[in-house]
């Protein structure tokens, strides 16, 4: 993940037992363990050039949370929780009545983008939830888009999380300190 760019873990858990020989049957560390290991060497062999690559990731998701404000947006992800490095993109969940007006959003700006759907975990349900995929100072940027409704549904943060796993405006702010 630190070296590859994989940002999927259970892609990482699945291509690491693969490399090591080892059966389908193993045991394979959770997600939590497999951050904290990722912290410890992006430490240990990432700390100078890391940091600095995260800050600027977190500057770039406060310019567009900022540009996307009307629709009330969250960051998440590795930019978030700070494993950010120099692969990784600014993920953020939007929410709209309808996908269509931040499609709208997005051309009366003229932004280019591409569009597809994932399919996720709403509450006990499964939704292809619409993703925007943009470029911002080089970075990827995804906009997830949640009707107003579905934010109630999310996910909720996990007590053996380190930090928070969504963030408003104001939070992303004060990650980036005075």
């Amino acid at each position: 993940m630190a070296e590859e760019g994989v940002q999927d873990y259970a892609y990482a858990k699945q291509k690491a037992a693969r490399q090591a020989g080892l059966p389908d049957s193993h045991p394979l560390p959770d997600n939590r363990e497999i951050e904290a290991a990722l912290r410890e060497y992006q430490g240990l062999y990432q700390s100078d050039n890391q940091p600095a690559e995260l800050r600027r990731l977190r500057e770039i998701a406060v310019q567009v949370m900022r540009e996307f404000a009307d629709f009330g947006p969250v960051l998440v992800g590795s930019v978030l929780n700070g494993t950010a490095n120099q692969f990784s993109e600014v993920s953020l969940q939007v929410f709209a009545d309808d996908p269509k007006s931040l499609a709208l959003f997005l051309v009366n700006r003229r932004r280019r983008f591409e569009q597809a759907e994932k399919r996720v975990r709403l509450g006990d349900d499964w939704a292809d939830v619409p993703q925007f995929f943009l470029e911002v100072d080089g970075a990827p940027v995804t906009l997830a888009v949640y009707t107003k409704g579905d934010e109630l549904l999310l996910p909720r943060p996990r007590p053996e999380a380190n930090g928070p796993q969504r963030a408003r405006l104001a939070e992303v702010e004060a990650l980036l300190g005075p």
